[in-house]
C-alpha cells in the first residue's frame, strides 16, 4: 500500500502503527493540537518510501508491532534519516532496548501507549523543539539501569576486605575501632579507606555511606540507626 496522505496542512507525521484504532486516535489528538499532514506506513518498506518523500517528518512508530527486528536495525534506519524526528509509541519495551536507544541515538523519543493525552502532546512539543522526550516510566527505567550499573561497578572494583571496611565505615565505626576489630594497624585501615574512596569516587564518610547503601553493602535500617 502506498504512503497515504490524510490531510493537507503544515508538518508531516508518519504513523507507523499497525493498529487502526491507534492511528485514528493519534490523528485526532494531533489534529486538535495543530495543523499536520498524516501519512501511514504499514511496514519498513513503506516507512522508507515516506521518509524519502518527506525526510523531515515526525515518525510515530509502534516498534513492537512493526517489522523492524532489532534496536540495531532501528538505529541504522534512524541514522539514514537523521533529519526526521522519531517517537517510539509502544506498549512494552525491554530495559535493555531502552538503554540501547538512549545511548546510541540523539533524536529518538520514547512514550508508552498508556501515557496520557497531555504527555503525548508534551512529547510532540519537545520533539518540535529538537529535544528528546522520555515518559516518566522510561526515565525511571533508565535511572534504575544506571543505579544497577553503579552498584555492579562497586562490587567489581572493591576487594572483599575493602567491602568489609566500607561497611564498617558506613556503619559509623571509627578508624581505631575498625583497626581493633580487624587486628590491623590504624595505618592499614587509613590506607584501605583512601583506596576505597578513590575507587568509588567519593570524598568523605557521608558520601561513602550513601554509596554503600546504594550498592546494597549495608541495610537501610542500619543507615538510619
Amino acid at each position: 500500500m502506498p504512503c497515504i496522505t490524510k490531510a493537507n496542512k503544515v508538518q508531516q507525521i508518519i504513523l507507523s502503527d499497525n493498529q487502526d484504532i491507534s492511528r485514528a486516535g493519534l490523528i485526532h489528538i494531533f489534529s486538535a493540537a495543530g495543523s499536520y499532514r498524516f501519512s501511514e506506513a504499514d511496514n519498513k518498506k513503506e516507512l522508507i518510501a515516506c521518509l524519502e518523500s518527506h525526510p523531515e517528518s515526525l515518525v510515530v512508530l509502534d516498534y513492537t508491532l512493526f517489522d523492524i527486528q532489532s534496536a540495531e536495525e532501528l538505529l541504522v534506519l534512524n541514522a539514514g534519516f537523521g533529519k526526521a524526528g522519531w517517537l517510539l509509541f509502544s506498549n512494552e519495551l525491554s530495559d535493555e532496548f531502552v538503554k540501547q536507544i538512549y545511548i546510541n541515538s540523539s533524536n529518538i523519543s520514547i512514550l508508552y501507549k498508556d501515557s496520557s493525552r497531555h504527555e503525548l502532546l508534551m512529547a510532540l512539543h519537545e520533539i518540535q523543539k529538537g529535544r528528546r522526550y522520555f515518559s516518566n516510566i522510561v526515565s525511571k527505567s533508565l535511572l534504575e539501569s544506571a543505579y544497577k550499573h553503579q552498584s555492579e561497578g562497586t562490587e567489581a572494583k572493591l576487594t572483599a576486605t575493602e567491602k568489609e571496611i566500607l561497611k564498617d565505615v558506613a556503619s559509623g565505626r571509627t578508624t581505631r575501632e575498625i583497626s581493633e576489630n580487624r587486628h590491623v594497624s590504624v595505618h592499614t585501615v587509613v590506607s584501605h579507606r583512601k583506596n576505597i574512596f578513590r575507587k568509588i569516587g567519593v570524598n568523605n564518610v557521608h558520601e561513602a555511606t550513601k554509596y554503600a547503601v546504594k550498592a546494597g553493602l549495608i541495610d537501610l535500617a542500619d543507615y538510619f540507626i
